[in-house]
């Protein structure tokens, strides 16, 4: 029988995998039953429900970002709660199409439990990688299309 992951451990394989760019295999990381909020996504859904939503989501990742994201400077809390991580790092991202590379911060915070992410809320600055793909206007318009609805 395989070892069960610290939730330590788990954080640090879920940005190790999205390092080498292996989003097909980030979902086996959740529980069936996982719940992912992305608190500053600026538009469409801030909250996920399922394995089988991620999945779609990821595979929809994996297939249309533009960009390249490397962890870096990674510091990962463990919590008075033994399930519960927070980690702390930086992506140097590089985006494929304009050529930019930069740097943002991200947190997340992890449940894990019996080695599988329960819950995830995950703070990541997506304003900056909607910049660097000159995707500003579409963003204004979508943001604007949401005010209306």
């Amino acid at each position: 029988m395989p070892k069960t992951l610290s939730p330590r451990e788990v954080s640090q394989e879920l940005l190790a995998r999205i390092g080498q760019g292996r989003y097909a295999e980030l979902a086996e990381l959740y529980a069936q039953d996982a719940v992912v909020e992305t608190v500053f996504e600026p538009v469409g859904p801030r909250r996920f429900e399922g394995r089988a939503v991620l999945e779609e989501r990821l595979a929809a990742v994996a297939a249309a970002s533009p960009v390249e994201l490397t962890p870096a400077n990674v510091v990962i809390r463990e919590t008075d709660d033994p399930e519960v991580v927070v980690a702390e790092w930086d992506y140097r991202v590089h985006h494929r199409v304009t050529g930019r590379t930069f740097e943002t911060a991200n947190i997340q915070v992890l449940r894990v439990r019996d080695g599988l992410i329960v819950t995830s809320r995950d703070f990541h600055d997506h304003l900056a990688l909607v910049m660097a793909g000159d995707g500003l206007p579409q963003l204004v318009r979508a943001l604007e299309a949401g005010q209306r609805g």
